[in-house]
């Protein structure tokens, strides 16, 4: 034997015969550990005979490669052997163990339950992309490029494709739909949409709106009223009362800011309505003429309204949520208290 310690350890890998995991993990400390009994071998490769190196360095790789396949074919066999036993065990008349429920997003169960105000009165569901050109999110809604109403919202475009967009508001549906569709017209818009706005404890930059469009003949504001305050009345109780506050959105014409009477019986009341009792939830108002002309329907015959909110914004007063944040950051703690929502 030309290298007596070698030759002995590879004898030692070839004849080692571990019988269970605890035999294994010690077979592969001592011969594939960070501290195995081979590497003081690779050591001592400058005393060799430089005309014995080659066959040193051979040996060596052999005791490391013989010593790395029986580990991996022994932890094989241990591994099935293990498992064979573990199925005979198995009790199949055992119960099983309770299935845990998942949660319902604040978001999602709020936007369904809005979806399902407008659906009873014959509103329709209608969704697009959210990626979108520019014609339909601004110009078709009465926004030209020069328009001031365009620095009311901060919009991502995208970088590489010119006149693309992420929406800013799911009016961008209503565009389509009107587009491609003769009235009469009575749609819900939901959907996600973005704006550069600094993230905070009130805002976010990406959040969710259910917009409406209803167009058909002689519809009038009061139509629109009616209707707001149904969904009122169904969202937050059948005593719910309503205000409109003229505005001005460049869609609509004439425009109003929609507030519900939420009360003032506690300091949270009096903290989220400023002390005045009312809470602005939507923005509304009659379809701009101009608005119906860019897509291709003619205001003398057809008239309608529309009507925009946040979701998240119902959803942090549905649930008494303190900050916007909470309903982006997945926070299974924070979901959990949804169980009962499902």
């Amino acid at each position: 034997m030309k290298f007596p310690q070698a030759d002995q350890i590879l004898v030692e890998i070839q004849n080692a015969n571990p019988q269970n995991k605890e035999e294994l993990e010690a077979f592969r400390i001592k011969y594939l550990g960070s501290k195995n009994i081979v590497k003081p071998l690779f050591a001592e490769m400058g005393k060799i005979d430089p005309a014995q190196r080659k066959d040193y360095g051979q040996l060596l790789n052999e005791i490391k490669n013989t010593a790395e396949e029986k580990y991996r074919k022994l932890k094989s066999e241990i591994e099935r052997e293990s498992a064979r036993h573990s199925t005979q065990k198995l009790d199949l008349t055992a119960p099983p163990l309770p299935r845990k429920k998942g949660s319902r997003h604040p978001v999602d169960i709020v936007m369904n339950r809005v979806i399902d105000i407008f659906k009873k009165i014959g509103f329709s569901l209608a969704e697009d992309r959210e990626i979108e050109d520019d014609w339909h999110n601004f110009t078709a809604m009465n926004t030209p490029e020069d328009h001031p109403a365009r620095d009311m919202q901060d919009t991502y475009y995208l970088r590489d494709i010119e006149g693309m967009l992420l929406r800013t508001h799911t009016s961008s549906v209503q565009a389509r739909v009107m587009t491609h569709q003769k009235p009469p017209i009575r749609i819900i818009a939901p959907g996600r949409v973005y704006r550069n706005e600094t993230i905070s404890a009130r805002s976010h930059c990406q959040f969710h709106q259910v917009e409406g469009l209803y167009i058909d003949k002689e519809v009038s504001f009061s139509d629109l009223k009616q209707t707001l305050l149904y969904y009122a009345r169904e969202m937050y109780g059948p005593d719910a009362k309503i205000r409109l506050r003229p505005s001005y959105f460049p869609f609509t014409e004439p425009s109003a800011e929609v507030d519900v009477y939420w009360g003032l019986e506690s300091e949270i009341d009096h903290r989220i309505t400023k002390g005045t009792g009312w809470l602005e939830i939507m923005g509304c108002g009659m379809v701009d003429p101009k608005v119906l002309t860019n897509c291709g329907i003619d205001p003398e015959e057809y008239s309608g309204f529309a009507f925009g909110m946040g979701i998240e914004r119902q959803a942090l007063l549905a649930y008494r949520i303190e900050d916007i944040r909470w309903l982006f950051e997945n926070d299974i703690r924070f979901l959990r208290q949804f169980h009962a929502a499902i």
